[in-house]
């Protein structure tokens, strides 16, 4: 009994540690022990977790790694409440058999009838039965004119296994979910007749399936009403499906091992909720992070849920989407075209336009405008012929768009697409918007359209004037937490740039609308109210770096910075006056959606009406209002344009009048342009600026390395391989790449000052003039014992070479000067991982670290120790120049990354052992094997785990960051690295960035705070679960929040800081071990005094 008591105990405090829960009890479990029913519940209504005997599961099979994972460790979770549980999981016969969805699901579940009819453990009259019943997703991989077909087929084999488990079980609760949660399933499944060309299109298509078998399913509980016929068997149906972690859908990359696990357990939390009654404050949104909450069973609300007890279930009751008046009156009467065709696009008048084109995303392809609010599968049909900007069904009287507004000027307008279908249907025409498109697919949009307008007979490509509207950013914005640098402001304005440029060099007679991005943070309105039944879990797949953020949060705020920065940079682009060099052709910014009201009903509700069924996409009765908008935006002269979209106001057409009868340029707005931004001076270096108000060292010499400031260290070291060594960093030509310019070495050089250039050593002179070790020039080592090609086998001899050198330097005192010592290794153990495998395996990449660190720790006092973790060497593809250096030299340097072509089998193997590297060195390292002196520590500095190349040009990697070969490093990369290295020593353990931001700024480098002015180590992270560092050229503080590997520059950093350290090897045994003694002690008090109702209070975890 003692045995079972503690046994107990030690799962529940294991649960804990790993899942870091925060609704948490008195005594640190997960939940209150809450007993099973004094008497067995009579209804399935009133069943208890702790009332369940036995729980089975149907639907698995050999492929669903992910789901196995997650069901055990729910067992586990369900063994809390009930101890004698029984787990039953399928025949291993049916997981493996290749069967269909429907022999799987029958065949499982006459298992699970027989198996619960027959097992002798059980008490089949007494007991109650829990069965999961999951419908995998997978299945839906089916073409369009399949997809209804497929979809009802699915829902017939659901019922029919529910009506077997019905039909011979009794005292069972079953619970259905849809389950797409397998984490490699999004980048191995390819549809046989998918024809769908972007990512963001796929993406769309697979969540509405998804969303269309959900609400099939919930009409089906609806019509069965639940199997509830008796009092012992229902069937509840969980409102929501199990889906991949968004950022594996935006980055194109799986999950690292970490997020993985940390996916697990938030799918594992997601389905214990699922199955408990709901209750008022489960919240509704997240900010990204790491903190799991585990919600319990409450006293008021103890039971598993059931339409019975919780009559909350939001089946598609949803009313049909009013079909609003979408037509418009034609107010103008002057309709006439110029006398004579217009040279000048400044005095062209609406009647002259003979051609209408667009391009853009799902807004203006025309996803789901028609689409009823009880039809979310139609949200994937594209009307084309109602698009805002480009459609033209019918006229004006039933159907307001541009074109239709147009025709009533010039009625042999042609361009405009009409009834449904994809860009490149003979429908769409002109239309060449892609659903799911973001910036980066522009160019190619442009290149489509003007190839259609050059080989179309109804268009005179010379001689018709064209209105092409472009309409694009709304999915960067979604998608930017996943990938700030893909859609940093930057690369957005440099795509739609490239488009532009594209079309002022190849379409004459042309006048460009400009559409601003939506401001799109207002959407989210549509998803925090539950009585408008938005399936918010599909808009999180859509839209998530704007939905899942908490209001008021940083994350947050990054989305309207990034939307505000799109919105002012096309202005930039276009008043720098580059696409008006010549006079038939201009670009002018539409500004109408800079500002958005959302429409709302007298209760002050949100409208829906306004969105199609998905309340993501816009309906026709949004569409109308867009066109009318946009309409009037075109007459408005510049500077005085309507910057806001009203949806809760009527809004009329404009006329050309008799004074101002031409679409408005800045030439007849008689506007000034503001001009080009000012041209920045050229870049004569690398240097940086530094500002930091507190450069002083401690009162006194530190004992403790947890104690040490930047003006502590006196002593500057680092071994590594031709990376430190600076191999080639300023080379001008090939002959110059064996030369080592030490001096310029981002983690050890010295050369010049910080101003000119920026190393670590050059930072720390700032706060310590008399440092000493840094290198110079190419013959001035110093403490840099890095060599060119050097592995990790070489970091033992160079750890003692270093030790010998500082012994004997007559500028160092070895036994009180704090040292600070720069690890940087791996590189070429991975360029020829392919030719030693044994040698250079991770277990050996690990072990040779592990002994250089025991040599430090061993004979050198008063050191801290960076270790760098090795970047994802794969990028080096990436770095193309057609010189001979780059072709020939690249692949001798690094022959097992750059040999390979993408994708193949040699290539993935290379990527596996290059994120076991860095899994061996955070292990190493998050051990306790140097935290046994206070005079020592050894910090990972994270910052290239999740390895960026800033792009130039169309996805381009700038090769400026390469020296002449494309393998070593130029001194700008340098420059960069060191600034990363060193703000990554001013953020505590758990909450450091772990990904390059590689972009020039003279003012990057943060400053020691007021609050925490040391270096962070592992300890003194403890102390720090947030900590402001100070951003010098603002004069104001940033808010340094944890954050995963995740390669999100700018969203919302993911792991608090006490993660790392309680799940770390040291702080998780210590506190399961402290507490389980703890329990236990009490618990033999209590059986040795034989005193009963002592009350067992558990140690804080």
């Amino acid at each position: 009994m003692r045995t079972e008591i503690r046994e107990r105990m030690l799962l529940q405090l294991l649960l804990v540690s790993l899942l870091g829960v925060t609704r948490t009890t008195a005594a640190g479990l997960p939940c209150d022990q809450t007993p099973p029913s004094l008497q067995p519940p009579a209804t399935v209504n009133s069943v208890k977790p702790s009332d369940v005997a036995v729980l089975s599961f149907i639907g698995l099979h050999a492929h669903s790694t992910e789901l196995s994972k997650v069901t055990s460790r729910l067992t586990e979770l369900m063994t809390l409440f009930s101890p004698d549980l029984i787990n039953h999981l399928p025949d291993e016969t049916s997981l493996y058999a290749p069967q269909s969805l429907y022999h799987r699901l029958m065949e499982q579940a006459r298992d699970v009838a027989l198996y619960l009819h027959d097992n002798q453990d059980a008490d089949v009259s007494g007991d109650w039965r829990l069965v999961l019943l999951f419908v995998q997703v997978e299945q839906l991989c089916v073409c369009e004119q399949q997809q209804a077909s497929v979809i009802r087929q699915m829902v017939k084999e659901v019922d029919d296994a529910l009506q077997l488990l019905h039909s011979q079980l009794k005292r069972t609760l079953v619970s259905v979910a849809l389950w797409d949660g397998e984490l490699t399933a999004v980048h191995s499944k390819v549809c046989a007749c998918e024809d769908r060309t972007s990512e963001g299109e796929l993406r769309l298509h697979r969540a509405m399936l998804t969303q269309a078998l959900q609400e099939s399913l919930d009409e089906l509980m609806v019509q069965r009403h639940w199997y509830s016929d008796r009092d012992d068997f229902t069937v509840a149906l969980q409102d929501t499906p199990f889906i991949i972690d968004p950022s594996s859908f935006t980055n194109g990359k799986p999950l690292s091992e970490s997020k993985a696990s940390h996916h697990t357990d938030e799918l594992m939390v997601h389905m214990w909720a699922n199955l408990l009654q709901p209750t008022d404050n489960q919240p509704t949104t997240k900010d990204n992070g790491q903190i799991i909450t585990l919600p319990c069973p409450s006293a008021e609300r103890p039971f598993l849920r059931t339409e019975g007890n919780s009559p909350s279930y939001c089946h598609s009751d949803t009313s049909a989407l009013l079909h609003p008046f979408t037509g418009t009156e034609m107010p103008c009467e002057d309709l006439s075209p110029s006398d004579s065709t217009p040279t000048s696009v400044h005095e062209l008048r609406p009647g002259d336009i003979k051609v209408v084109a667009a391009v853009g995303d799902s807004l203006t392809a025309g996803n789901g405008i028609a689409s009823s609010a009880s039809n979310i599968l139609d949200v994937l049909r594209q009307y084309r012929g109602l698009s805002w900007s480009i459609g033209g069904d019918e006229n004006l009287t039933s159907v307001t768009t541009l074109p239709n507004i147009l025709k009533h000027f010039n009625h042999n307008l042609t361009g405009y697409s009409v009834g449904m279908g994809m860009q490149n249907t003979p429908q769409a025409f002109l239309n060449q918007a892609v659903a799911g498109a973001t910036s980066k697919d522009v160019p190619s949009q442009v290149r489509a359209l003007v190839a259609r307008m050059k080989n179309d007979s109804r268009i005179n490509f010379e001689s018709d004037w064209k209105l092409i509207t472009v309409f694009i950013g709304g999915n960067d914005i979604c998608d930017h937490c996943y990938n700030s640098l893909l859609f940093s402001v930057e690369n957005y304005i440099r795509n739609v740039r490239e488009s532009l440029d594209y079309l002022h060099k190849q379409v004459p007679r042309a006048l460009v609308n400009l559409v601003e991005p939506l401001h799109i943070i207002p959407l989210r309105e549509m998803h925090m109210d539950a009585s408008l039944k938005c399936p918010t879990w599909l808009v999180n797949i859509l839209c998530p770096c704007v939905i899942l953020p908490k209001s008021n949060s940083n994350a947050l705020q990054m989305v309207e910075n990034l939307n505000r920065g799109y919105q002012r940079t096309l202005h930039e682009l276009v008043e720098s006056g580059r696409y008006d060099t010549r006079s038939d052709f201009t670009v002018v910014v539409q500004p109408f959606f800079r500002e958005i009201i959302v429409p709302r009903h007298p209760d002050g509700r949100p409208d829906r009406s306004f969105f199609s069924a998905d309340c993501f996409h816009l309906s026709q009765k949004a569409q109308t209002m867009m066109a009318r908008s946009l309409w009037n935006n075109m007459l408005e002269p510049l500077g005085n344009k309507t910057t806001k979209q009203d949806f809760t106001e009527a809004t009329d057409l404009k006329c050309p009048t008799k004074t101002a009868p031409y679409i408005r340029t800045y030439n007849n707005s008689n506007y000034i342009y503001s001009g080009p931004a000012p041209t920045p001076r050229p870049i004569t270096n690398w240097g940086s600026d530094l500002s930091c108000a507190n450069l002083t060292p401690s009162s006194t010499v530190p004992t403790s390395v947890h104690m040490l400031r930047p003006a502590d260290i006196k002593v500057v070291a680092a071994l590594g391989d031709s990376v430190t060594a600076a191999a080639g960093a300023k080379a001008k030509n090939v002959f110059n790449l064996n030369k080592n310019y030490r001096g310029v070495s981002w983690s050890i050089g010295g050369d010049q000052a910080l101003e000119t250039v920026t190393t670590l050593p050059n930072i720390l002179k700032k706060f310590n003039p008399s440092l000493k070790g840094f290198s110079k020039g190419q013959v001035q080592k110093g403490f840099n014992m890095a060599n060119s090609g050097a592995k990790t086998s070489d970091l033992p001899t160079q750890a003692q070479t270093l030790i010998k050198t500082m012994r004997g330097s007559k500028e160092v005192d070895f036994e009180k000067d704090w040292k600070l010592v720069t690890i940087f290794i791996g590189g070429n153990d991975l360029c020829h991982f392919c030719t030693d495998q044994n040698n250079l395996s991770p277990k050996n990449y690990s072990h040779n670290l592990m002994l250089s660190l025991d040599i430090l720790y061993k004979e050198v006092p008063r050191l801290l120790v960076n270790v760098v973790e090795i970047l994802e060497i794969d990028l080096l593809k990436t770095i193309k120049r057609n010189t001979l250096g780059c072709s020939l030299l690249q692949r001798s340097s690094c022959p097992c990354v750059i040999n390979p072509s993408e994708n193949s089998p040699e290539l993935e193997e290379i990527k596996r052992i290059n994120h076991k590297y860095q899994a061996e060195i955070r292990y190493l390292i998050s051990g306790d094997r140097y935290d046994g002196k206070e005079d020592f520590a050894v910090v990972l500095q994270p910052f290239l785990h999740n390895s960026f190349i800033p792009q130039i040009g169309k996805g381009e990697a700038d090769s400026s960051f390469f020296s002449v070969d494309c393998f070593h490093i130029s001194e700008r990369a340098h420059a960069e690295m060191a600034i990363a290295l060193w703000n990554n020593m001013l953020e505590p353990v758990g909450g450091k960035q772990s990904y390059n931001n590689f972009t020039y700024d003279r003012s990057k480098i943060n400053c020691p705070s007021k609050e925490h002015p040391f270096i962070f180590t592992k300890i003194n992270s403890l102390q720090s679960p947030s900590v402001t560092t100070m951003a010098p050229t603002t004069g104001t503080t940033t808010t340094t929040t944890p954050s995963t590997s995740s390669p999100v520059p700018k969203c919302p950093s993911s792991m608090p800081v006490w993660v790392p350290v309680v799940v770390g090897t040291v702080s998780l045994l210590a506190g399961i071990i402290i507490s389980w003694l703890t329990l236990s002690c009490k618990q033999r008090r209590k059986y040795k005094t034989e005193k009963e109702g002592v009350e067992m209070r558990g140690s804080k975890f």
